[in-house]
């Protein structure tokens, strides 16, 4: 009988050699530093947090369950908080379980979460550290977290929700812009703004969404808000992206006239703060927009004008897994001129760099960092871009936003399984799902992974550190 070893290795290589080398993790001019599993729960929004002289992870987790070693329990998935002052060495402190749902993925869970200092907020307790965050689908909490291992629930801000997804909390004036599912409105995600400057006394400020989402409204409904991000009283913006994956819709907010306009929601009230609006083609989503404004063009430094300009980064979520669909990307507008925002450059990941498409589960872009902090604002932007990783973008030229490092984690034995076809047809791949990702005011990057993998902790080497600014990072 002829040797055969050599035929069934070719075979293994052909079945196998894909998830194998997943095995391995792939980077340029970026480094692991640390790693913690999250007890193997699907994860959304990681938030770092200085607490004194500890820096403390909150990690929003996706619908479903897993065990908790901590408690030998069976618990639905929340909200993970770590100890990540050694970034070498996080330490797992505490897991709050969230909403039970009969699903995983979008319902349940507990997927988005803020925190804000009593030091920093109007009404504020000094001294305390408030955790703000979604509970499933059905409601907003607020928690207690001066002792991050030890969590005390508030209250309830509000309840009876249809959704909720992506906020955001101003800490210096405790104003949060709340996405939620309010009964009796045309979409399952609009935006409630709350005054959280006492986070024991939440109250209640306004509804708010694109025209055609209000009750009394008539005719086709534009696609869910998705995220906000405020740049405050200074900035007296606010920025809302719409229709995550398709039909993105964004729109740049007068916060003055949002926080203290007509309230009744009306179409007219409803525009009444808008000062721009992208309407997007049906192939292009808007998952959040990250204001970088002032911009210094180093390229336009002897030109006579538009030396400084303004700019927004609108991200887009693919959903669909092995390229089923358009694939999303991150795109810069100029907006420099509000009322005529303009699109000036794209940038994605070469499909071919990784044979992506047909490595398993989604490509193509899903997040930001939104973390403002002078290291990188306005220089390097970290996108997390599913089974290709974290990537970082150099994006002080924003007419020619190019990629100077990426991190790709290995695979677990944790690290869930994404499917395509359905019944017989179905195939299923184990890949890594990159899903958001933040930054520290030290430097370090946190991704966290939709597939359970859990959370790497990078950071730039080489070249790429020369794109930031470490001398401005917190020691």
């Amino acid at each position: 009988m002829k040797n055969i070893f050599p035929f069934l290795c070719l075979i293994s290589i052909a079945l196998f050699g894909q998830t194998a080398a997943q095995k391995q993790p792939r980077k340029s001019n970026m480094e692991l530093v640390g790693y913690n599993d999250l007890q193997a729960r699907s994860a959304y929004q990681p938030v770092i947090q200085k607490q004194g002289e500890r820096w403390i992870a909150y990690v929003g987790h996706h619908g479903g369950e897993a065990l908790n070693p901590m408690t030998g329990k069976m618990e639905p998935n929340g909200t993970s908080i770590v100890d990540v002052t050694d970034p070498k060495k996080p330490k797992y402190l505490i897991h709050l379980p969230g909403e039970p749902k009969d699903r995983a993925g979008e319902f349940g869970g507990a997927s988005m979460v803020r925190i804000c200092s009593g030091n920093d907020l109007p009404h504020g307790e000094k001294g305390k550290y408030y955790m703000l965050r979604d509970f499933g689908n059905s409601a907003h909490e607020m928690w207690d977290v001066t002792d991050p291992a030890k969590p005390n629930r508030m209250n309830v801000i509000v309840a009876g929700l249809r959704d909720t997804h992506k906020n955001w909390w101003e800490c210096d004036t405790g104003i949060a812009y709340l996405v939620s599912g309010v009964v009796g409105w045309r979409t399952p995600r609009m935006m409630q703004i709350y005054d959280l400057s006492d986070p024991a006394k939440p109250v209640f400020i306004r509804n708010f969404g694109l025209p055609g989402h209000e009750p009394t409204a008539k005719g086709p409904t534009p696609d869910s808000m998705h995220g906000a991000v405020s740049t405050g009283v200074k900035g007296n913006r606010v920025y809302l992206a719409y229709g995550n994956a398709r039909n993105g819709v964004i729109e740049i907010v007068d916060r003055e006239k949002l926080l203290n306009g007509p309230k009744e929601p009306t179409e007219e009230n409803l525009r009444y703060p808008v000062i721009g609006r992208v309407d997007l083609p049906d192939d292009m989503g808007a998952h959040n927009a990250y204001p970088m404004m002032q911009m210094q063009l180093s390229e336009f430094s002897k030109q006579k004008f538009s030396k400084t300009k303004d700019f927004l980064l609108l991200i887009g979520e693919t959903t669909p897994n092995e390229c089923q669909e358009s694939r999303q990307m991150a795109r810069i507008f100029d907006i420099t001129t509000e009322g005529k925002p303009v699109g000036v450059s794209t940038w994605t990941v070469p499909e071919d760099s990784g044979n992506f498409c047909t490595a398993g589960g989604r490509f193509g872009t899903h997040s930001t960092n939104e973390n403002f902090t002078p290291v990188f604002y306005n220089r390097v932007a970290f996108v997390a871009h599913f089974n290709a990783g974290v990537r970082a973008v150099d994006i002080r030229d924003p007419y020619r936003p190019k990629e100077i490092g990426y991190y790709i984690p290995a695979v677990t034995d944790k690290t869930d399984k994404r499917c395509v076809g359905q019944g017989t047809d179905q195939q299923c791949k184990v890949a890594i799902q990159t899903n958001n990702v933040e930054v520290d005011d030290r430097g370090y990057i946190y991704a966290v992974d939709r597939a359970n993998t859990g959370m790497h902790i990078v950071e730039l080497t080489g070249a790429a550190r020369q794109a930031a600014d470490f001398t401005k990072a917190v020691r």
